[in-house]
């Protein structure tokens, strides 16, 4: 269902990007909250506040992934380190991406979808439920880790809607 998984996103030009917003987050389950708060207020800006609800459960499932998987037993309990995670929400005119990078260079792994009442392992199957398409690519360059991302198709902008009251 959810393969594949290593995919890069859907060709966006990056000269198009209307907005973007990123924010580092602590090793800390706190930050799930921080993002949380950060997506509500960037979404509001960008007055894109009626897609929250799918969005903010795709955060929190990612931001919570690379909290629980991600990071070494240590960087949990160190923290004048540099945030080792950081969520990018970019926009495009009729795309929103939500990306959570980590320094976890370990795929992100589905569990089985079918085990409703477990407790835990259904964060990708949310992901992947709740967004347009999502994937992850290892980071080049000078940086470590990956990117975890999800996409959320945007309606186009109306254009010339002169309703009358």
């Amino acid at each position: 269902m959810l393969e594949p998984l290593r995919q890069g996103l859907p060709p966006l030009d990056p000269a198009a990007v209307s907005n973007a917003a990123s924010c580092a987050l602590p090793a800390r389950y706190e930050a799930v909250r921080e993002a949380r708060k950060f997506t509500r207020r960037t979404l509001d800006q960008w007055e894109l506040g009626d897609r929250f609800d799918d969005v903010c459960l795709v955060v929190s499932e990612l931001v919570t992934n690379a909290l629980r998987h991600a990071l070494p037993a240590s960087a949990q309990r160190v923290h004048d380190q540099a945030p080792p995670v950081r969520l990018h929400l970019m926009r495009w005119t009729e795309r929103l991406v939500c990306a959570v990078r980590d320094p976890s260079h370990d795929s992100p792994v589905a569990r089985d979808s079918d085990d409703f009442s477990a407790e835990s392992g259904r964060g990708l199957f949310l992901v992947d439920s709740f967004s347009d398409s999502w994937g992850w690519h290892p980071m080049a360059g000078a940086l470590s880790g990956k990117v975890v991302w999800a996409l959320f198709r945007l309606p186009a902008p109306q254009r010339g809607s002169g309703a009358a009251e």
